[in-house]
């Protein structure tokens, strides 16, 4: 199979993420700023997730442009990584919707983590096919916010039973710490193109 055609299948899906994740905001019957108090804790889980959605889909495809083949492992890593995302509208609403209440948000948590291991598993699945000297994996190198991205979320899910408000900023501090923009691969192939 080509990228192209796994790379518009993915880019389907997290369109399709995102869609439904939009649908589940209800706007207020009332036009009052009273009134959007009432949907701001579901709108700020929506941000939330969106911008998880965002991260992973530029990611993804910074990934799949410095891999050279899709196997089949690589199908199926694919896939993993895109039923743990396909979890966010759902996960968002029910942690939106309860007012960060506990198991809602810890829910969220472990939607994350298991996105987190999902995405590292298909990074390990590419590497592995192409080898130690690939452009991928030159480009990965230590790795420090992939390793360090899963303590937070665990740490996140636990905290979230005793402050789930302080849980959820410890999942958009994480949305942070990737909201920068990864330059590793771009570098790393230029100076591939480049040799």
């Amino acid at each position: 199979m080509s990228k192209t055609r796994l790379e518009a299948f993915s880019d389907g899906v997290l369109a399709i993420i995102i869609t439904i994740m939009v649908l589940e905001l209800h706007a207020p019957h009332e036009g009052t700023l009273e009134a959007l108090e009432s949907v701001a804790v579901p709108f700020v889980s929506y941000v939330l997730s969106f911008v998880y959605v965002g991260i992973y889909w530029n990611n993804h495809h910074h990934m799949l442009h410095a891999a050279r083949l899709v196997s089949g492992p690589v199908l199926w890593a694919n896939l993993n990584l895109l039923f743990w995302l396909s979890l966010f509208p759902f996960v968002t609403d029910w942690m939106g919707e309860s007012r960060w209440a506990a198991l809602p948000t810890a829910a969220y948590g472990a939607a994350l983590f298991m996105a987190a291991i999902a995405y590292w598993i298909l990074q390990q699945t590419i590497i592995r096919q192409e080898g130690s000297e690939s452009v991928l994996k030159r480009a990965v190198g230590r790795d420090l916010k992939g390793k360090l991205s899963p303590v937070f979320y665990i740490a996140g899910i636990c905290v979230s039973f005793w402050h789930p408000v302080v849980s959820a900023a410890i999942y958009a501090a994480v949305a942070l710490m990737w909201l920068v923009p990864d330059r590793r691969i771009e570098r790393v192939l230029a100076d591939s193109e480049g040799e």
